[in-house]
């Protein structure tokens, strides 16, 4: 059973959103192409959809709209379907269906089995690549949403695989999100976020961390050393939200929201300037039931 839990966070400073990826350069159309007589290329550039009287339709590729038919009509199968019967399904004649099933299994969309055709591991891959990025725009999307009604910028993160992860940001230029200046993985004792996924591990979890990432000083308020900082988790209540006051960076102060489904350890956490300080502790416990609210949708997401 899914159980929000809350446990005295110390501000942070989350990792800046990703950049996004400059779109691939465009040769201008006419452009000559090295080798290549200029009159070709230019013939080349013109796209037979960019006559008027030329159908769309005519530029699709039937082979793929054949394949692809296939692959929905086996993935309706989950017991698996014989060639003839996929082309009965699809309407296709049977040596062009035989000839596409063949295709498919040898990349990998298809697996055949005593004669039945099954999806196979590729197909399974775009199927859960879709289902994940779905996943992280439900996140996002909430997020997003969250900022702009709290006026706070927005931090999502989760403890995998022994590593501080902060899996999404969501800042604006009202509520810009702080900036990250020193690694978040190896920080973990400063921040709001880290603290608030520490205080949800054992103590043998939280020695190994403390291991890995010894706690190291970051302005003149982080806490001294690992004792102490484990003296801390260890009196952190379970239900209130993690607050540190510019720990991580100074003249920030932080504070986030446990969030605890099955064995995912997880937390959701916002930030504002040390002069604004006194939003904090309302807009966290805004924050609190916001996601009681809603965390059984978001129970889907939080594995992104």
């Amino acid at each position: 059973m899914a159980t929000v839990d809350t446990a005295p966070a110390e501000p942070h400073a989350p990792p800046a959103p990703p950049r996004s990826c400059a779109p691939p350069v465009q040769r201008p159309r006419g452009a000559a192409v090295p080798g290549q007589p200029r009159a070709a290329t230019v013939a080349a550039s013109a796209h037979p959809a960019d006559d008027p009287g030329h159908s769309p339709a005519a530029t699709l590729i039937g082979s793929v709209q054949r394949a692809m038919r296939l692959l929905e009509t086996v993935a309706g199968h989950e017991y698996g379907a014989p060639a003839k019967q996929l082309a009965r399904e699809t309407g296709l004649a049977l040596p062009t269906a035989y000839h596409l099933l063949r295709t498919l299994v040898h990349e990998g969309y298809l697996r055949r089995e005593k004669g039945l055709f099954f999806l196979g591991d590729a197909a399974e891959r775009l199927g859960s690549s879709g289902a994940k990025e779905k996943r992280r725009s439900t996140v996002a999307d909430t997020l997003a949403h969250w900022r702009d009604s709290i006026g706070v910028p927005m931090y999502y993160a989760m403890y995998r695989d022994g590593e501080i992860e902060v899996m999404c940001v969501s800042g604006s230029r009202e509520a810009p999100a702080v900036e990250e200046w020193a690694d978040f993985r190896e920080t973990g004792h400063a921040h709001a976020v880290g603290q608030c996924l520490l205080s949800q591990l054992d103590e043998d979890a939280r020695r190994d961390h403390l291991t890995r990432y010894p706690v190291r000083s970051l302005t003149p308020y982080t806490v001294r050393d690992n004792h102490a900082l484990m003296r801390r988790l260890a009196r952190m209540p379970r239900m209130g939200p993690v607050v540190e006051r510019q720990e991580y960076a100074l003249g920030t102060v932080c504070a986030a929201i446990p969030i605890t489904v099955g064995t995912t350890a997880a937390t959701m956490a916002i930030s504002l300037p040390a002069h604004q300080a006194e939003r904090l502790l309302p807009a966290a416990r805004r924050l609190q039931g916001e996601i009681g609210r809603h965390l059984g949708a978001l129970t889907l997401s939080i594995s992104i």
